[in-house]
């Protein structure tokens, strides 16, 4: 007797056993991860870097031993000692012993002054996957007891999760070689390569059509079908000044808590999230800006849906897509009931290389999946103890001065709480690449951003701009916001 395949039998398991994540044998060759798939390429570049920089000072700062906690570091995780070369069966994953792995650490003295052209040249260096380790670092030292540290690495070996368990780590490691010691790290439970294994035996091949990795390529092909191919959004008359196609500009946004706590109302009513419904914000306003009823929004999610992945350095995020009808909403209840639904069922879908879909889909992929993203994530909870090495350092971030904007119209905003729980406020940025868009027309989105969200806020639950019904007073606030 055999068992029909159906599409609720996740990817089709023997026995319908799904594959345990843990340590693996590793093949000769390792493909790349889904997450890393979009963020490759042979030709080396600073599009996708990734810079921090700390800045410690309050006591003498041992160079040698931050090297050296460097070098730990890296030997602890993978992705930071990872190759990516192109094969004849594609890119992969070459990790490099731990032993044979040479870091790019360099000491320069420098004044106050020369910190910030110092620190944004480094953040633009190009990165050559096949050649490079993914990661380097500058130890700036401008007195014996004030230097800044910059990290910079590539996105397809950290996500923004890993910011946290790589600087936690990196302060421990340098805590113990500044006291002579080894530091007392909890062993990782796997490695980012039993990830990867694990990850394509869930998803199987795209040669077999019953697979996981088929039935979500065929979701978006049939999910993304006949949308524009590209939004006609206000850009600028004339190419602007900068050479560099993505250099980006940041204006700041907030919501203060009166608004947070309005959102979290309409998002109860509507079974939704808070998310959701800054989500239905944003495609209102870029519909309005493209001037279109049927656009396309991302988000990203983090991937990391297993307790093991938590400490670990590595990209397991990708992007998902909402295309949002607009005109098929008569009323703000409508729209954020669709935006549930099509975030609901992208979230079932997480894991279709952007590279793959652009060559199923009917339009050049050379334009982009997407022109608006907006990201929503929760702020840390207050830390109570300081890091081991925090006790004798003062330890601050240094912005890097480097905007990169990758997409036309993104939002990265985070949400706040305060000790027991009640809304605090949102916060955040709008960036945009200075050479589409003049700062007018960026600060002119992010008001309308603003007065859409306010209005919901506020308690306007009637019809939207593509309604013809404009009966009450509210109706005619709207207008004045949405139109």
């Amino acid at each position: 007797m055999t068992t029909a395949r159906t599409g609720r039998d996740p990817a089709c398991f023997p026995l319908g056993a799904p594959p345990v994540l843990g340590p693996r044998p590793r093949p000769a060759q390792v493909r790349l991860a889904p997450a890393q798939e979009r963020m490759w390429s042979h030709t080396p570049s600073a599009n996708w870097n990734v810079a921090r920089a700390m800045r410690l000072r309050g006591a003498a700062v041992d160079v040698a031993a931050l090297h050296t906690a460097l070098e730990l570091l890296v030997a602890r995780h993978d992705p930071l000692r990872t190759r990516y070369p192109a094969t004849e069966f594609g890119p992969v994953q070459c990790v490099v012993d731990p032993a044979e792995a040479v870091l790019d650490v360099r000491v320069s003295p420098l004044s106050e002054a020369a910190l910030a052209p110092a620190l944004a040249a480094f953040a633009a260096q190009p990165f050559d996957l096949a050649r490079d380790l993914p990661l380097r670092a500058r130890l700036f030292v401008l007195a014996p007891d004030d230097v800044v540290l910059a990290l910079v690495v590539h996105h397809i070996s950290v996500d923004g999760r890993s910011l946290a368990p790589l600087i936690r780590d990196l302060i421990t490691a340098y805590a113990a070689c500044s006291a002579g010691t080894t530091p007392a790290w909890t062993p990782l439970p796997i490695t980012y390569t039993d990830y990867t294994l694990w990850k394509h035996e869930q998803l199987g091949e795209f040669t077999d059509e019953w697979s996981r990795a088929t039935q979500q390529l065929r979701y978006w092909a049939n999910a993304l079908a006949g949308r524009p191919a590209r939004l006609d959004l206000p850009t600028r008359r004339s190419p602007a000044p900068p050479v560099d196609p993505i250099a980006g500009a940041l204006l700041p946004i907030s919501f203060d808590a009166a608004t947070h706590a309005g959102l979290l109302r309409l998002a109860q009513e509507a079974r939704a999230s808070l998310f959701m419904v800054l989500q239905a914000a944003f495609a209102v306003t870029v519909g309005e800006f493209a001037r279109s009823a049927d656009v396309t929004v991302a988000t990203a999610v983090s991937g990391r849906d297993h307790r093991l992945l938590d400490d670990l350095v590595g990209n397991f995020s990708d992007d998902i897509l909402m295309r949002i009808r607009l005109d098929r909403a008569g009323d703000v209840g409508e729209l954020i009931d669709q935006v549930r639904r099509v975030a609901l069922a992208a979230y079932a879908h997480p894991d279709t290389p952007n590279p793959r879909l652009k060559r199923c889909l009917l339009q050049d992929a050379a334009l982009p999946l997407f022109q608006a993203t907006l990201i929503l994530q929760r702020a840390d909870a207050p830390r109570t103890a300081e890091a081991p090495a925090a006790q004798a350092l003062s330890i601050t971030e240094v912005p890097i001065g480097v905007i990169r904007a990758k997409h036309d119209l993104e939002f990265g905003l985070t949400d706040h709480y305060d000790a027991v729980g009640a809304p605090a406020g949102v916060d955040g940025a709008f960036i945009y690449p200075i050479a589409r868009f003049d700062e007018a027309t960026a600060q002119a989105f992010v008001a309308r951003f603003r007065a859409v969200v306010a209005l919901l806020a506020d308690g306007y639950r009637g019809p939207l701009p593509a309604s013809r019904k404009r009966s009450l007073s509210t109706a005619r606030r709207a207008a004045r916001v949405f139109v």
